[in-house]
């Protein structure tokens, strides 16, 4: 049998304190036969509300609350004991998605896809911002909900829309992550 990904429920804010320890854990335990890598997808945005010529980023974990641990299960499709020892009596580990004691492996597209944005070099993570210059938008969150515009200006490193609204009849720019709108 070979290994598979499966996602394991993790305690909020804590993927990647359960992520570290279940590799030193399963270093300690010599359990590399079985279980394989342990991740926490995260994609490097930049920062929002940044000063002109500010370079900072920030990682966002892509799928909060989940670590994706890869492991060969036994025959009968159950985890190992020693295996699901090492794993239930980490810290902040809830349960692995599937039925109690089988957990279910990831689909393989799924899986591939998960592999592709964790493996991608760091240029790659560009945001690609779908919107034009002139584009309708809507504003779907912020302090800004449900005002309408049109798009000014995209700054890509940035990963902002300006988008001029009118307020109180004046035409005012307003910079907003590309999330935020959505096109009227």
């Amino acid at each position: 049998m070979s290994k598979q990904w499966y996602v394991l429920r993790v305690a909020s804010n804590k993927e990647s304190q359960v992520c570290e320890a279940l590799q030193r854990k399963v270093a300690i335990d010599v359990l590399e036969d079985k279980i394989g890598r342990i991740i926490v997808p995260t994609e490097r945005r930049p920062k929002p509300q940044r000063k002109p010529g500010d370079k900072k980023f920030v990682e966002r974990k892509m799928y909060p609350g989940y670590v994706f641990v890869e492991m060969e299960l036994e025959e009968d499709g159950s985890i190992g004991e020693r295996a699901w020892f090492l794993i239930k009596e980490t810290m902040g580990v809830g349960d692995f998605i599937g039925s109690p004691g089988k957990p279910s492996p990831m689909a393989i597209d799924d899986a591939d896809k998960m592999l592709m944005q964790v493996d991608r070099p760091e240029a790659a993570s560009a945001i690609s911002i779908e919107f034009a210059k002139g584009d309708s938008v809507k504003i779907k969150e912020g302090p800004f909900e449900n005002f309408e515009g049109s798009v000014d200006e995209i700054l890509p490193d940035k990963g902002l829309i300006r988008v001029i609204v009118t307020i109180f009849g004046r035409a005012t720019p307003v910079e907003l992550e590309y999330w935020q709108v959505e096109k009227a």
